[in-house]
């Protein structure tokens, strides 16, 4: 079975067949007496007509943490199973702790992965020790589905659902046969007792959900955590949500007493920003709806002759890079194949949207000119292969964000809408233009 898309093989093949990928098929035992009927967990449900269906019981819950409703469009709704995913240590645990403690009503805490003495150590560090917490150290399905019915929770957390087992099927623990089955009989418990039901997930080194890929649609909510492990932002999203937007993000701040909502991330990304320094650009992107000014660095060093210059980004798309510096060579005649080229993001946060293009490239121009861009300036717009610099999505919010913290002139595309602030706009058509608003031609 392959453990990307869950296809059956009846042998082992290099490649999996239904979706392409290499080395993902593991072997699973089939009992020989052939599938069984699968039993109802509870009592059938009846036809409903839409009319009569009660709107007010599946509105969500809040958690307590604002920063995490906000992701969650308000919070957990009841019997739904919202799957959390992220990097080793980078954060889950402790904020579903902080969840728990904060939950009001009882809260069952399945701690399959550590002991709970463990957990109540980990609680006792961040204040988030509640008498409403039950702990249950199992990792036998049977008995989590028993802890349900002594302790009738309001919130159920599972750490982690790749380590939790059926007894009755006869492959490990983590296998793709595993984690289905305990994926769909917690989601029909939390169906069937309108109980909220919190997975955490282990990831690959990708970056994606261990597991079958089916996991990802059974839940009704994914939640994944971004972030370097050694810098103090968390940047959480979702990537599916059935009961509101995709488009909100969250950022939070690790530190010693848990995780802490930053409510004005912009401040925080800004804060140690130094002025004058060549290589350094400023922008507002959009994270989702959520306007965020970030800066982004840039150093060139000359490349050793007869060696190819290397391109290293960090938070920005590699092949992004590459775009914008053909761009640069073609349309604005600078020799950036004879320069190493390293470009950052600020905080470890990760740029994705083609809003950010134009203050990458000019970035890269400020230090290999070493020249840098006046203090008050920000950036945005997207750069196209013909050197045409093309609008960014939700022009308003980006400027209302860079305005509101002291920008006073914002480097845009020709065509961006005026507003009330259009005396502060600099409109550019190209990348030759922008970088002569910048004073970045020699």
């Amino acid at each position: 079975m392959c453990s990307t898309c869950g296809t059956h093989h009846p042998k082992w093949t290099g490649q999996c067949t239904g979706c392409g990928e290499w080395n993902t098929l593991v072997e699973e035992v089939v009992s020989s007496g052939g599938d069984q009927p699968v039993a109802p967990v509870g009592p059938g449900s009846r036809p409903v007509p839409i009319g009569e269906v009660d709107a007010i019981a599946g509105e969500p819950r809040p958690t307590g943490i604002a920063e995490f409703d906000r992701v969650l469009s308000g919070g957990l709704v009841p019997g739904s199973v919202t799957l959390v995913g992220g990097e080793p240590g980078i954060g889950k645990s402790t904020l579903l702790l902080q969840v728990a403690h904060s939950w009001s009503g009882p809260v069952l805490y399945v701690c399959a992965e550590e002991s709970a003495q463990q957990v109540r150590h980990r609680a006792e560090r961040l204040g988030s020790t509640s008498e409403s917490l039950w702990l249950l150290p199992e990792t036998n399905l049977g008995s989590a589905l028993a802890a349900i019915e002594e302790v009738s929770p309001t919130l159920m957390i599972v750490d982690s659902v790749q380590t939790v087992a059926d007894p009755s099927l006869p492959s490990a623990a983590g296998s793709v046969a595993q984690v289905r089955a305990v994926t769909q009989r917690l989601v029909a418990e939390a169906k069937r007792r309108d109980l909220p039901v919190v997975l955490v997930g282990h990831v690959t080194k990708e970056g994606d959900l261990a597991g079958p890929r089916v996991l990802e649609h059974l839940v009704d909510t994914v939640i994944t955590f971004e972030g370097e492990r050694h810098h103090a932002l968390r940047l959480v999203r979702a990537v599916k949500h059935r009961f509101g937007s995709t488009n909100d993000l969250s950022v939070f701040e690790m530190t010693g007493d848990g995780l802490r909502g930053v409510a004005d991330p912009s401040h925080l990304f800004l804060a140690d920003r130094r002025v004058g320094v060549a290589g350094s650009v400023v922008t507002p992107t959009l994270e989702g709806r959520r306007p965020i000014v970030v800066e982004i660095q840039a150093l060139t060093t000359p490349a050793p002759p007869g060696v190819p210059a290397r391109r290293t980004s960090q938070g920005v798309d590699q092949a992004r890079l590459a775009l914008l510096l053909a761009v640069l060579n073609r349309h604005a005649g600078l020799p950036v194949h004879e320069h190493d080229v390293y470009v950052s993001t600020v905080g470890g946060v990760r740029l994705t949207e083609p809003g950010v293009d134009l203050a990458i490239a000019l970035a890269i121009v400020s230090a290999i000119v070493d020249r840098p861009l006046p203090s008050g300036l920000a950036v945005f717009g997207e750069v196209g292969l013909g050197g045409e610099i093309r609008q960014a999505s939700r022009p308003d919010r980006r400027l209302a964000e860079a305005e509101r913290l002291g920008f006073d002139r914002i480097l845009v595309p020709e065509r961006t809408p005026s507003d009330d602030a259009s005396s502060r706009l600099v409109r550019v058509e190209d990348i030759a233009a922008a970088l002569a608003a910048a004073d970045l031609i020699v």
